[in-house]
């Protein structure tokens, strides 16, 4: 018989087996079983045992088989693990020992390994499931969907790459989506607060407003988030541009109001008081529209109240309209003389008093034509500046050169009274002035004579052409230094006459008598008559004298009027010189002193 296991096993088994196959042959020998029988009995036992150790072996040989396929199959899902968690340097230690280790060794060994990956693993999974469900739960928040899919179900598709690189991946993703998600909220809240301010602005309900572009945007229930999907930004986008367009028509509209205001107001002379009850409205259409972010400054009640405001004044206008157009023809006329420009006769006070009175024409149109008149007189104005400039200059040198003749003409100029010093500074500085004069009124014509070549109409100044005017000044200053020159000249010959009367008759007037007719305006000649003094003549005289220009600026145009009155009358010379003929004859050759010479 066949005998396995180890020696002494396999001893002990042997002397038993003996042991019974002597006592079953002793009893087969006491039953008095034949040899024949007892060969057939011992083969059939042998067959038997055969049998119970075939059965034996194919036990094994099962058990065998299936320790290998678990032994593999372990393998195959450790390597399934490895790969899917990346896993790649974890080396099995299998490979080391299965020369050596048994069957049940080798799947302990295994085991273990196996069931440290499955618990990575499921750990693995829950961080996928987590990054998933957040990635797609802001997927839908930006996409503005709600229905969020099953992290778990859409990740079974993807369980053969849970690596760590894939983690980083998802993790990375997961961030940029949170960015994102931040800078939507960010805007949102910006537009939502800006469309606070414009409705604020514009008095329109805030609540309404945003809840027509989102409902969350108003009011969050409990599991509801903000939306801050491209539809709601949008939509955001579109209410605040309508707000801004609202806010511009409405601010443009106010600003037309408010002018009209501004105008009756100054028309109508309207108090501070009154006015102070709607300047703190309209006070912010100093600024831009653009930073107009008061609380209630643009609402329909402000502009009714405002445009309430206007109508009214409009109709007191309406009663007091004569009144305002006096007054404002009053100002044109006030600006008319200030300029030195003739106002506009057909719009004049008594008859615009008689057309208002006899309904020929509309008060309100006769206004907007003064008003026309004043804006059309204040822009000629500021392009005459310039040459009314150069005009006051002109005038205020004729004043000093008039200054400076009365001043030569004072025999006591040079005593040593008070203030003396002060006069004969001032003197200078007129020499000086004088000398500018004619090179003065040169430039003022040649500037006048471009100003009219630029607008293409005649300088006037107070209804006379400035460059006929300052024509006329110019003859008539030359008259004037003619008869200067005249006058010296008689001088000479006088005092050659008087030296020739003293060599004759040696004798000399008294010098105290001479001053004392000279200073009642006579003085004697040789032979001891007495005659006038020379003095400045009238304009009507043989001697013309230009009239002081400031008198002229000081009481409305006696200057150029005189002017004009010596272009119309001129001087008759050939008359002059005969007077002066017989002045020389009449006196026998005699001449006064001489002034002192300063």
């Amino acid at each position: 018989m066949l005998a396995f296991g180890s020696p002494s096993s396999n001893a002990r088994t042997s002397s038993t087996c003996h042991t019974l196959l002597r006592e079953l042959q002793q009893i087969w020998t006491d039953i008095g079983e034949s040899e024949a029988d007892k060969d057939r009995m011992l083969l059939e036992l042998e067959r038997e045992c055969m049998e119970v150790y075939r059965r034996k072996v194919e036990e094994a040989a099962n058990t065998k088989s299936r320790l290998h396929q678990s032994v593999a199959a372990k393998e195959a899902e450790l390597a399934t693990l490895m790969a899917a968690l990346g896993e790649h340097n974890i080396n099995s230690p299998i490979q080391s020992e299965k020369m050596s280790a048994s069957l049940k060794e080798q799947l302990g060994l295994i085991m273990p390994l196996v069931d440290d990956l499955k618990a990575k693993k499921e750990e693995r999974v829950k961080q996928f499931a987590d990054i998933k469900a957040q990635i797609e739960k802001i997927t839908s928040e930006i996409s503005g969907c709600c229905n969020i899919v099953n992290s778990l179900s859409t990740l079974n598709l993807e369980e053969h790459d849970l690596s760590t690189r894939k983690l980083s991946e998802c993790q990375s993703h997961l961030h940029a989506l949170q960015k994102e998600k931040s800078v939507r909220i960010q805007r949102v809240l910006d537009s939502v607060n800006e469309v606070h301010t414009l409705c604020g602005v514009l008095g329109l309900d805030f609540g309404e407003t945003v809840s027509n572009v989102h409902p969350s945007l108003h009011e969050t229930s409990l599991g509801q988030y903000t939306n801050i999907s491209d539809s709601t930004l949008e939509g955001l986008d579109q209410a605040i541009l309508k707000l801004k367009t609202e806010r511009k028509v409405r601010y443009q509209k106010l600003k037309d109001v408010a002018g009209s205001l501004f105008e009756l107001w100054n028309l109508m002379d309207t108090t501070r008081e009154e006015r102070r009850k709607l300047s703190r409205i309209i006070s912010f259409l100093d600024i831009s529209e653009s930073k107009v972010v008061e609380t209630g400054a643009l609402t329909l009640e402000v502009i009714q109240q405002v445009s309430a405001e206007v109508e009214r004044l409009t109709k007191l206008k309406a009663s007091r309209m004569k009144e305002l157009v006096m007054k404002r023809r009053a100002e044109l006329e006030d600006l008319c003389y200030k300029t030195h420009i003739l106002p506009d006769s057909s719009t004049a006070a008594d008859k615009s008093s008689a057309m208002i009175d006899s309904g020929l024409v509309d008060p309100c149109e006769l206004l907007a034509n003064i008003e026309a008149q004043i804006n059309k007189t204040k822009d000629e104005a500021l392009s005459r500046k310039e040459i009314m400039d150069k005009i006051e200059r002109w005038l205020s040198s004729c004043d000093e050169e008039n200054w400076l003749e009365d001043y030569n003409l004072d025999h006591t100029r040079y005593s040593g009274g008070r203030g003396a010093h002060i006069n004969l500074k001032r003197a200078e500085r007129a020499r000086i002035t004088v000398t500018k004069i004619p090179g003065m009124v040169d430039s003022l014509i040649n500037r006048t004579l471009a100003w009219e070549d630029e607008n293409q109409k005649l300088f006037l100044y107070d209804g006379v052409r400035l460059v006929s005017i300052l024509e006329d000044y110019k003859v008539s200053r030359h008259q004037k230094e003619e008869e200067k020159k005249r006058a010296r000249d008689q001088k000479k010959l006088q005092d050659m006459l008087l030296a020739e009367k003293e060599s004759i008759y040696g004798s000399r007037p008294s010098p105290r008598r001479s001053n004392s007719f000279r200073k009642n305006g006579y003085h004697t000649n040789g032979n001891g008559s007495v005659t006038p003094s020379p003095r400045r003549n009238s304009v009507g005289c043989a001697t013309p004298e230009l009239q002081t220009p400031r008198s002229y600026s000081g009481r409305q145009n006696t200057y150029f009027k005189e002017m004009r009155r010596l272009s119309t009358v001129p001087l008759n010379f050939v008359a002059m010189a005969k007077e002066d003929t017989m002045s020389f004859s009449s006196i026998g050759g005699s001449e006064p002193e001489s002034p002192p010479q300063g």
